[in-house]
């Protein structure tokens, strides 16, 4: 690092050195520093590399006075460290520029996600709770619209709770999905603001379709996003996909480990995903718990889940086996 300025160093260390204890043991790493002289150790190599990296860029935040919280820490470990292992140095960085933001993609993943969406028609967001793929969506969409690349936004969600669960809020179908939007919503009020927002609902220029009503309809010169599409069954997601017309884009996004269809019906996503893998013009990105940008314990939450039904499926096929050789006996 350059010849280090002590405030500047002081907010990279954090208090008793909070911050660089977390981030050894994030990166299972040892840290040692005197003045701006910063001696780095570890059993990976690779980990040493990315520390490296991490503590330059915190530096600089440092430096431009930005406050170096444990939430800026576990963004960067995403961004510039993790994820920098696998990225290529020379890739241009997706900024999306809206009008009240600019976002920029948190690690490689997300700015493979943002250049797809960019360039294909259809693009598929898949992966756990926390990844992103759904507020850079959004944040795409909003762009969309703010450079007149599209006329219009419309937020589709399955409305799989249309029984007992929806029955009895008020309102009709498109009210009653309306707080199962609010995530889309967020993101919304933040990029464009709350009061403008509601004008451009007024207007029809953003637009609350739940699935249901999207039969019949040929979306032209807009972006649409199908949020929770796991949720869809494979009749549903084909009617989907087949309603794009010119000059619109879409983002499909769901996580196919959080399906709440009845007992015995195939989710559309996984369908999709096995019948589109191929077809020219349509993305897929693929999010694991790696890419998760929130609070670090949703990260381990998302690993052990998924650690939990790896061994509940190998238990399936040891009893499957067991049972199989007791037949043939």
């Amino acid at each position: 690092m350059a010849p280090a300025q002590t405030p500047a160093l002081a907010a990279l260390c954090g208090k008793l050195d909070e911050n660089i204890k977390l981030i050894e043991s994030r990166l299972e790493v040892e840290i040692t520093y005197r003045g701006e002289l910063f001696d780095i150790s570890g059993k990976y190599a690779d980990r040493v590399s990315a520390t490296k990296v991490l503590l330059e860029n915190l530096y600089r935040e440092a430096l431009a006075e930005n406050e170096i919280t444990r939430e800026t820490i576990h963004l960067y470990l995403q961004e510039s460290a993790l994820a920098s292992l696998k990225s290529d140095p020379n890739q241009q960085v997706q900024i999306i520029k809206t009008r009240k933001a600019h976002i920029k993609p948190k690690g490689n993943n997300q700015n493979n996600y943002v250049r797809e969406v960019r360039k294909n028609d259809i693009n598929f967001g898949i992966g756990p709770a926390g990844t992103g793929k759904t507020y850079l969506a959004v944040a795409c969409a909003v762009e969309a619209l703010e450079s007149d690349r599209v006329e219009r936004i419309m937020l589709v969600r399955p409305a799989v709770e249309a029984g007992e669960k929806l029955g009895f809020l008020p309102g009709d179908l498109a009210q009653k999905i309306d707080p199962y939007l609010r995530p889309l919503y967020d993101a919304l009020y933040e990029m464009i603001g709350f009061e403008l927002v509601e004008k451009l609902i007024e207007k029809n220029v953003i637009e609350i379709a739940p699935l249901a009503f999207m039969r019949g309809r040929t979306l032209n010169n807009s972006f649409i996003i199908l949020d929770e599409s796991q949720n869809t069954t494979r009749e549903q997601m084909k009617m989907f996909l087949t309603r794009i017309g010119f000059g619109s884009t879409a983002v499909i996004t769901g996580d196919t480990t959080q399906v709440d269809l009845p007992r015995g019906t195939n989710s559309g996503l996984s369908h999709a995903m096995h019948v589109l893998k191929n077809v020219k013009g349509i993305s897929m990105t693929h999010f694991s718990s790696e890419d998760v940008v929130r609070h670090p314990l949703v990260q381990r939450i998302v690993e052990a889940y998924e650690v939990f039904d790896v061994e509940q499926e190998e238990e399936r096929k040891a009893k499957k086996a067991a049972y199989q050789a007791l037949e043939e006996k």
